[in-house]
């Protein structure tokens, strides 16, 4: 009975700590893009965006990583002979290498606290991208375990990188073509009042 109570608040804590990653450095997004922005609106959207990235890292995501955390120990305490599988290893690599970026958003988000984050909004988008790589392949080696077809999955994760390349492109082009046809229309108005 110990070992569904904990799988369920394991995947509830995975659930959270996922949205959490994937909303937190969507807000970085933003964050740097207030700069584009006139004063005032640049300097009250910073504020607002400090201010929930704070609150999500603090309530909601970091809350989340250790309550996976905790019950993915609870469920080894369960069943013990599992730390001996090989497809737990490669797991438990990327849930470190998880970690890590959990740590490094913590970092990013200090920056851009106190006007030091060099990423452009177009990088962070690349790097809003990367807990679904992550997610993609622990759930997989979670379902599949050492079944796992690796070169299919191979595969799989390349192709996402690829589409998530060419939307990330894509979205720039639109963003830069949207921007020169409002420029254009600002032109034309400009002209039409003289």
């Amino acid at each position: 009975m110990a070992y569904q109570w904990f799988k369920s608040f394991h995947i509830v804590g995975f659930t959270v700590w996922f949205a959490g990653l994937f909303y937190l450095v969507r807000l970085f997004i933003y964050h740097v893009e207030a700069n584009e922005k006139p004063e005032p609106a640049r300097s009250i959207l910073k504020e607002q965006y400090q201010i929930m990235e704070k609150r999500l890292y603090s309530i909601i995501t970091t809350p989340g990583m250790l309550v996976t955390i905790a019950m993915a120990i609870g469920i080894i305490s369960t069943e013990p002979e599992i730390i001996h599988q090989r497809w737990l290893h490669i797991k438990l690599g990327l849930v470190a290498l998880l970690i890590g970026y959990h740590f490094y958003c913590r970092s990013l988000m200090k920056k851009l606290a106190v006007d030091e984050c060099k990423w452009s909004s177009q990088q962070l988008r690349g790097l809003n991208e990367l807990p679904t790589l992550f997610l993609v392949a622990i759930v997989l080696l979670a379902i599949f375990k050492d079944s796992l077809p690796t070169d299919l999955t191979g595969y799989v994760i390349v192709g996402l990188v690829v589409l998530m390349a060419a939307t990330i492109q894509l979205y720039a082009r639109k963003r830069r073509l949207d921007a020169e046809k409002l420029a254009q229309v600002e032109v034309s108005t400009s002209e039409v009042g003289v």
